[in-house]
């Protein structure tokens, strides 16, 4: 029997605990030996004693096991300083991750062999991605206000201008806390919404442990109310328990359901899906844009919420003209922002799908490494006009 067969049957029939386990352990030796990699390379033809050179050989093993003290960390009850040991595990995968790519490129570009130094060009690779960390991380901490503009085929003067402010992969946590959460729904009560969109991940933790830092999404205005769709991430913890916190909080929850909303003489019909993969995890949440819109009234326009941009091809099937996704974080950053379009059909901004309009958040938080770097955070002002 050909290995390959036999290595997927194994795979196929062993227990969803065991494959977990054979990837986290997989992936965790890769990253292990990265930083082996990486430290050869940089500290080959350091001039350094003993003591020294043990000095930088533990600072990078402490960089390769943040991962794992960052996992434990969160998982950890009542973990004294829990928030500053986030910082620094999250941080230091960040910086991390940036050192072993420019290692990389160093590697693939030759650029030993271009008649710098050794040591210079090593000092030049951990300068840089200490410098590329400080400013990915100023960067993840501001989302600005991305304004688009969504041309629509026989819209209504009643709905000309209609505004849907999105929000989209929060995920309060780690090192998003009440004050990044007020900050946001500062800014969009400023932008005048008729809907607030959020679309999913909002939250990286038990509900006990973020009702407090999650809790100024309840101050969020707009004249038409606000929303909600489950992301993936919505579903690692406790779907049940955030589904019923985001509706204390005041956002309705479209699971696979609609809202029918009238301005004038101009109807609006916003639907919402559960999240397109995860939600499978929970029986009766499978997503599922077809229930979106069955028996729904008649509607100048069709918009549906949907985390993940995968959702689209279901969505222009069902005949809407106007689909908000999040879920890529546009890559996050450099250069997992190129990587990205490998596994993703549509990675950030406004994208044409024959008769449907897709636009792709870039995520208002960042998830893990608190890093923005090719892929700037976003609070999006969705304008609808007539085409």
């Amino acid at each position: 029997m050909d290995t390959r067969a036999v290595l997927g049957l194994v795979a196929s029939t062993s227990p969803p605990a065991v494959r977990v386990r054979s990837r986290v352990l997989v992936i965790g030796a890769a990253w292990i030996l990265l930083h082996l990699y990486a430290g050869l390379r940089l500290l080959a033809h350091a001039e350094m004693s003993v003591g020294p050179l043990a000095l930088a050989w533990s600072i990078l093993g402490m960089l390769a096991l943040a991962p794992f003290g960052v996992t434990f960390a969160m998982r950890a009850r009542a973990l004294p300083l829990a928030t500053p040991v986030h910082w620094v595990g999250f941080t230091a995968i960040g910086l991390s991750s940036l050192l072993i790519v420019l290692v990389l490129a160093a590697d693939l570009l030759v650029v030993r062999m271009w008649g710098f130094d050794a040591r210079l060009v090593s000092a030049g690779i951990l300068g840089g991605a200490v410098l590329l960390t400080a400013l990915g991380t100023w960067r993840a901490r501001r989302p600005r206000v991305v304004r688009v503009t969504v041309p629509i085929a026989g819209l209504p003067e009643d709905l000309e201008g209609f505004r849907i402010v999105q929000l989209s992969d929060l995920h309060v946590g780690a090192t998003i806390k009440a004050p990044f959460v007020r900050a946001v729904v500062d800014a969009v009560n400023e932008l005048d919404a008729d809907v607030v969109a959020l679309t999913g991940d909002v939250a990286d933790g038990r509900v006990a442990a973020l009702r407090a830092e999650v809790a100024p999404l309840a101050d969020l205005r707009a004249r038409y109310g606000t929303y909600f769709v489950s992301g993936n991430h919505d579903y690692y913890w406790d779907p049940v328990g955030w589904h019923r916190e985001i509706e204390r909080l005041g956002f309705r929850i479209l699971k696979n359901t609609h809202r029918l909303i009238v301005r004038g003489t101009g109807r609006l019909l916003l639907a919402g899906v559960t999240d397109y993969s995860a939600s499978r995890r929970v029986p009766g949440h499978e997503s599922d844009p077809v229930a979106a819109i069955a028996d729904a009234p008649l509607s100048d326009v069709k918009v549906l919420l949907a985390h993940q941009p995968g959702s689209a091809f279901a969505a222009r099937a069902a005949g809407f003209d106007l689909q908000l996704s999040g879920h890529t974080h546009g890559g996050q950053y450099f250069p997992f922002n190129l990587l990205v379009r490998l596994f993703q059909p549509f990675v950030a901004g406004l994208h044409r799908l024959e008769e449907m309009w897709l636009y792709v958040s870039r995520g208002t938080g960042y998830w893990g490494p608190p890093i923005r770097l090719g892929a700037p955070s976003e609070i999006t002002q969705i304008q609808l006009t007539r085409a």
